[in-house]
C-alpha cells in the first residue's frame, strides 16, 4: 500500500453560489475539484449555469457565499495571484477589432505583468494557426479565427488553468478539430483545461472528466469512463428472417422488444456486459423457431446519458 497522498486539485470550489438581487438563483451552492494536467468538460443547455460559474471562479461574477481556491490561493484575499494563473477564453467575441492580431496578444501578455517574450507568442499564433496574420485587423478576419485570437489572448500570460467557453460555437467542422488537437497538446504541455460545450461529441473525445450542470445546479461529475460504465447500455438489434406476430413464450425472460411490424428484435442491457452474449441469445432465438438475418450492435454514447439526466441539449 502506497504512503502516496493525491496532489491537491488546481481548482477547488467549496460552498460557491450565486443569488441576484431579484431573488434568481443562478447556482446553487456547488463543491468541486479540479486535478491538475486534466480536461474537465462542463457540460449543460443554455442558462444551466456554465458561465455563471465560469464567471465566479474567474472573478468576474461576485459571489453571494462560498470559496474558490487556485493553487492554493484564494479568489478574494489573493485576488491577483489566482487570476495570473487562469486563462479565459470566453463565448463572446469581445476583441478590438481595429487592433492587430499580435498587437492583442502582446498587450494581453503584458496585462498580466509578464515580461516580453516575443518568441513565445510566435509559436503560440503558430500553432493557432494566426503567424500569417498577425499583421491583420481583428474586424479584417472570419468568425473561426477571431475564436482563435481569443485563446490566444487567454494563453498568451502563459496560465496552469485555461477555460474555454463554447470553443466551437460559430466555426466548422475542421477548424473544431483543429482546436481539438490544439488542447491536446496543451494539456500535455502542463496546462489544466475546463471546457463547456454543447458538442457532446467534443467532451467525449477530449474530457478526462465530465460535470453536468442543469437549472443552476451540478447534478453530476464523473470519471468520462466510470460514467461510461456506470450508466450506458449496449443494445442489439436483430433482422428476422421472417415477421412474427409475437414473441415465443418461452424468451419471455429476457429484455427483448418487438419492432419493425415483427421483423426486428431489440435487446438491451448495461455495458459491463451483464446479460446473454450474443451468441448464446442467437441460440435461445434459433431454438424457439427464431432465424436471425442480420444483426448489429449499439453502445451508449455520452450524449444519450446527457439526455437522459438533463433532456436534449438545445
Amino acid at each position: 500500500m502506497s504512503d502516496a497522498t493525491p496532489a491537491a486539485p488546481i481548482l477547488s470550489i467549496r460552498g460557491l453560489t450565486k443569488t441576484y438581487a431579484g431573488g434568481f438563483q443562478a447556482l446553487e451552492p456547488t463543491d468541486l475539484d479540479i486535478r491538475a494536467g486534466e480536461i474537465f468538460a462542463l457540460l449543460g443547455p443554455n442558462g444551466a449555469g456554465k458561465t455563471t460559474l465560469i464567471g465566479l471562479i474567474c472573478g468576474l461574477v461576485r459571489p453571494s457565499a462560498g470559496t474558490v481556491s487556485v493553487a492554493g490561493f484564494d479568489h478574494v484575499r489573493a485576488y491577483r495571484q489566482t487570476r495570473s494563473l487562469i486563462g479565459l477564453a470566453p463565448q463572446e467575441l469581445s476583441t478590438d477589432a481595429f487592433e492587430s492580431v499580435w498587437a492583442t496578444v502582446r498587450f494581453s501578455r503584458a496585462l498580466f505583468g509578464k515580461p516580453r517574450d516575443d518568441a513565445y507568442l510566435r509559436r503560440l499564433l503558430e500553432d493557432l494557426a494566426l503567424w500569417e496574420k498577425r499583421d491583420s485587423p481583428i474586424m479584417a478576419l472570419s468568425g473561426g479565427m477571431k475564436r482563435r485570437v481569443m485563446i490566444a489572448k487567454a494563453l498568451a500570460h502563459e496560465p496552469r488553468l485555461l477555460f474555454l467557453d463554447e470553443p466551437s460555437a460559430g466555426v466548422d467542422v475542421e477548424l473544431r478539430r483543429e482546436m481539438w488537437a490544439l488542447v491536446r497538446r496543451l494539456r500535455q504541455s502542463g496546462v489544466t483545461i475546463v471546457l463547456t460545450t454543447h458538442y457532446i461529441e467534443e467532451a467525449e473525445d477530449l474530457a478526462d472528466r465530465v460535470g453536468v450542470i442543469a437549472r443552476g445546479r451540478l447534478i453530476l461529475v464523473d470519471d468520462k469512463a466510470a460514467l461510461m460504465r456506470r450508466m450506458g447500455q449496449r443494445e442489439i438489434s436483430l433482422e428476422l428472417a421472417a415477421p412474427v406476430a409475437a414473441l415465443p413464450q418461452d424468451l419471455a425472460d429476457l429484455p427483448l422488444e418487438l419492432t419493425g411490424e415483427g421483423r426486428r428484435l431489440v435487446y438491451a442491457f448495461d455495458s459491463r456486459g451483464e446479460g446473454a452474449s450474443v451468441s448464446a441469445l442467437i441460440r435461445r432465438l434459433s431454438d424457439s423457431g427464431l432465424e436471425v438475418r442480420d444483426l448489429e450492435t449499439r453502445e451508449t454514447s455520452l450524449e444519450d446519458i446527457f439526455v437522459g439526466l438533463v433532456g436534449a441539449p438545445r
